[in-house]
């Protein structure tokens, strides 16, 4: 239970009081001057407390945006605002700092609420003001705009606003015009019978797994049943964002469940397609890895780019200005959103295709479309950083340089080499070098160890001065490149039985660190602990190992195999411990899915 303070004593036929408690605070009233700093300091230090005026008019989802968000320390809308624990001290010191309840109801333009949410921010708390469209909340000044502000809330549905809201304002096609118009009913129901975010997304990951246990049947059936139940499966991905903004239910779990889960929905049910090729005798386990290696590579050129640029000054470049004209012409938003092949035109493309074909089309389809999507996307974010004049931030550099996941080799190479210019060719040659060789030399040749070695001083070489230029967000790319291309490269040319499989699942546990490490930077809480990084090798040195496993091994019947399982069995272990320990600890941040669609 939340606590809300009236800051004056209620005005007679307000539905104020109810509308709080329905919002689920406990109502208290400062009748004197004096009540107001008593009242605070009995509501518990950890709780959350509201401050509203008694005269406040409004709608009642415009006080549920303002008072009930856990997201933000301290929200406010005109006559009411709320603090959380972390910002109690502050409220204390705004209270205590001259602002008091007037002894009596007396109709000022004078707000108290409005005057310590200012207070707070001179303090230097950032207070968060919702934006509210056509929802209504303010404090009149006599009996004529209460009138007219009372007209103005009947006038405007406030469930519809709700509704509309719970939905995101930037979609893909297919989502926002054949998801959307229904799940948010299904939210809404979900709502009012108790549900979480929390249990539809995994309701949404238990769905993708049957549906990735139904395709590795291998029959017909099994793939329609595959391709309905994973429609599904994304109908309720997009019902547990919608529910957590329709309800607001907002939690740092919940948002590493959504960040997580999509993705092991995919690579779930490419597996599941691999295992049903095989009962029918197709062997498409190296396209399966191919499309998870293309997809998370996409990924990170989106993450690295965003992160390199977003708080950049002078951060203007015609090209983007170009884009943003585009997307003043209505069909060609459409378009553009469509061809980058987001999360529901690819999981819509492979629901149909599974049905109706094979999953060795499947993957073809999925891989010519997501190679077309990732050139033009990386094409243009090339463009914009060539002619884009921004100074990068030291956040953005140390931002590029956790994502690079740079190991002790490296670093210590980094640390030790000559600091050169153009970090992105210095990648790209040992990048190409070893990948040149794990395509032309012998699985178990020297060769191979030394350009993997080759590429591993390069990538220090790469990383040894601040990540600023131009082009340098394209380092964590190449290297994520250089290492899932490697792994995949060598599995498949080793011709040993279960080699692929077992790469896919260590490329899948080191895909869910570098999403881990992605997640935990957008939230600002820095990147994964340098022990792990350490631990589980760095991108070179897991590279270093695979390659010489390989060289050792390969020649061996399936201890090739082996190897590569009990490697990704270790950095999963390792991975998701630290991980499950992080996002369910107090400090873990709250990263919400208002931004990619893919």
């Amino acid at each position: 239970m939340s606590t809300a303070i009236l800051t004056g004593p209620p005005v007679p036929g307000s539905q104020l009081g109810p509308d709080l408690r329905a919002l689920g605070f406990d109502v208290r009233n400062a009748f004197l001057p004096d009540d107001l700093p008593r009242l605070l300091a009995e509501v518990p230090a950890g709780e959350r407390v509201a401050l509203v005026d008694p005269r406040f008019v409004g709608h009642v989802h415009a006080l549920r945006l303002a008072l009930t968000d856990p997201r933000f320390p301290a929200a406010s809308v005109p006559g009411a605002l709320t603090v959380q624990a972390e910002a109690r001290p502050a409220l204390t010191r705004a209270v205590a700092g001259g602002a008091v309840v007037p002894a009596a109801p007396v109709r000022t333009t004078s707000v108290l609420t409005d005057d310590i949410a200012a207070a707070l921010e001179t303090d230097g708390l950032a207070v968060h003001h919702p934006e509210l469209g056509s929802l209504v909340a303010t404090v009149p000044a006599d009996e004529s705009a209460a009138l007219a502000a009372s007209r103005s809330v009947a006038a405007v549905d406030d469930e519809a606003v709700r509704l509309r809201n719970a939905v995101k304002s930037r979609d893909g096609f297919f989502t926002t015009h054949f998801i959307s118009p229904y799940s948010r009913y299904l939210a809404r129901w979900c709502a009012r019978r108790g549900l979480t975010p929390n249990q539809v997304t995994t309701a949404s990951l238990i769905t993708a797994l049957i549906a990735a246990g139904c395709a590795a049947t291998g029959t017909r059936g099994g793939y329609v049943a595959a391709g309905v139940l994973l429609i599904l499966s994304f109908v309720l991905d997009c019902t547990d964002g919608q529910l957590a903004r329709y309800s607001l239910q907002y939690s740092t779990m919940g948002a590493w469940l959504d960040a997580t889960f999509d993705r092991a929905k995919e690579y779930a049910y490419y597996a599941g397609l691999a295992l049903g090729a095989a009962r029918g005798g197709d062997d498409v386990w190296a396209l399966a890895l191919g499309a998870m290696v293309l997809q998370t590579c996409r990924h990170v050129v989106d993450f690295s780019f965003n992160e390199a640029n977003h708080d950049a000054s002078a951060n203007t470049s015609p090209t983007a200005a170009l884009s943003d004209k585009l997307d003043s012409v209505g069909w060609t938003v459409w378009v553009r959103r469509m061809i980058v092949l987001p999360i529901g035109e690819r999981w819509a493309m492979i629901a149909v295709l599974t049905a109706a074909t094979t999953p060795r089309i499947v993957f073809y389809a999925l891989l010519i479309g997501c190679a077309f999507a990732a050139c033009y996307t990386t094409a243009g974010r090339v463009l914009r950083s060539l002619t884009r004049r921004a100074t990068r931030t030291d956040r953005a550099a140390r931002a590029l340089a956790d994502l690079a996941d740079s190991g002790p080799l490296a670093q210590l190479v980094g640390a030790r080499a000559p600091r050169i210019p153009g970090a992105p060719v210095v990648a790209a040659v040992g990048v190409a070098a070893l990948i040149a060789a794990a395509l032309t030399q012998p699985v178990g040749s020297g060769q191979m160890i030394v350009a993997a070695v080759f590429s591993a001083v390069l990538s220090g070489l790469a990383v040894a001065r601040p990540l600023k230029g131009a082009l340098d967000w394209l380092v964590p790319p190449l290297f994520r490149v250089a290492e899932y291309c490697t792994v995949l490269i060598l599995a498949a040319r080793s011709d040993v039985q279960g080699a692929l499989p077992a790469a896919f699942g260590l490329v899948s546990a080191v895909a869910y660190h570098h999403y881990d490490t992605v997640y935990r930077i957008k939230g600002g809480s820095g990147a994964p602990p340098q022990w792990l990084v350490r631990v589980i090798g760095g991108h070179e040195g897991r590279t270093l190992v695979v390659t010489v496993l390989a060289a050792v091994l390969a020649t061996r019947d399936t201890d090739f195999t082996l190897a590569l399982t009990a490697l990704a069995a270790a950095v999963a272990l390792v991975v998701l411990v630290e991980s499950i320990r992080f996002w369910v600890s107090s400090g873990a941040p709250a990263v919400h899915d208002e931004g990619e669609t893919a």
